[in-house]
């Protein structure tokens, strides 16, 4: 009898010391480590997680070179789909496949003129090695693929949007390419005239900077989507 009293005493003690451990653990305050985590996985969370209108804001600004004030490009549409190959040339595809691509979103914008459209891509990457290693892959812009006859390639491929002022814009069209990377994401811009004209009829360097609010659409939708967050364990996107 003692002994069994004595055991079950044992056991009622290493019971209560579990469950006090088990208490303070799902109480405690998160280590850094933790929150660091919690807030990466957000980030990698957010092409799901986001409503489209929230990556591909309505209105997006840019600078200009010339007179160096403020403009607005507006959103034209927003493509549904979301397959990587179908999103990029055969030869980009290629590079995102090698690297585990998940998605390519895409979304048009115009410049506040609407004489440029501007297709803008979020490519989805395991994490964001992953994306550093396609981007670094992904060959430089140079001069002369404006007058290549089949437009600029490899790049994200035009998504023109009937009704409005990329209805015109396809491919051919395709006269600027730029490409930046933010988190586990890589953001690539295809630029071209409203008009459609293909590139193979600019025979002429034109003046100025024509295409100057591509890169800087992109730096934003990069920047927003790879921005870790403080992490808010009382709200339900967020995992701790």
């Amino acid at each position: 009898m003692v002994v069994a009293i004595v055991l079950g005493c044992s056991y009622l003690l290493v019971t209560a010391a579990g469950l006090t451990g088990t208490w303070a653990t799902l109480n405690r305050e998160p280590t850094n480590a933790e929150l660091k985590r919690a807030a990466a996985a957000e980030v990698a969370r957010r092409w799901q997680a986001w409503p489209s209108g929230r990556i591909f804001p309505e209105r997006l600004s840019y600078s200009t070179t010339n007179g160096g004030h403020s403009e607005f490009a507006g959103r034209l549409g927003i493509v549904p789909g979301t397959d990587c190959e179908p999103a990029v040339d055969s030869e980009l595809g290629a590079i995102l496949r090698k690297h585990g691509c998940r998605a390519v979103l895409r979304a048009t914008y115009a410049d506040q003129m609407q004489g440029v459209v501007i297709t803008v891509g979020v490519v989805v990457f395991p994490d964001a090695w992953a994306a550093d290693r396609a981007y670094k892959e992904i060959p430089p812009s140079t001069p002369d693929d404006a007058k290549r006859s089949l437009g600029v390639r490899p790049a994200l491929r035009a998504a023109a949007f009937p009704g409005t002022a990329g209805a015109r814009f396809n491919d051919a069209a395709r006269q600027d390419r730029t490409s930046d990377r933010g988190g586990p994401y890589v953001v690539l811009t295809t630029s071209g005239q409203s008009d459609g004209r293909p590139a193979s009829a600019i025979t002429k360097v034109r003046p100025g900077l024509p295409f100057e609010s591509a890169p800087q659409l992109g730096r934003q939708i990069a920047r927003a989507l790879s921005q870790q967050s403080l992490p808010d364990c009382s709200r339900n996107e967020w995992k701790c």
